[in-house]
């Protein structure tokens, strides 16, 4: 049976913390920036982890 070939969407999306944990960005954050509060914008940036429930088929899809 072959190797089963790793998802490069699902890779350029989302990474692995030192922990293990899946980590992804956050969304909403590319255009119709105007109506957005500061603080909204703000709160786009950096990274955020994915749900438990959503972590083993993220693994699954990134796995080499």
């Amino acid at each position: 049976m072959p190797k089963m070939k790793t998802r490069k969407a699902a890779t350029k999306r989302f990474g692995l913390t030192g922990t293990g944990k899946v980590r992804r960005n956050k969304a909403f954050a590319n255009h119709i920036l105007t109506k957005k509060s500061p603080k909204r914008k703000r709160n786009f940036r950096g990274t955020a982890l994915v749900h438990k429930t959503q972590e083993k088929k993220i693994r699954t899809m990134i796995a080499a």
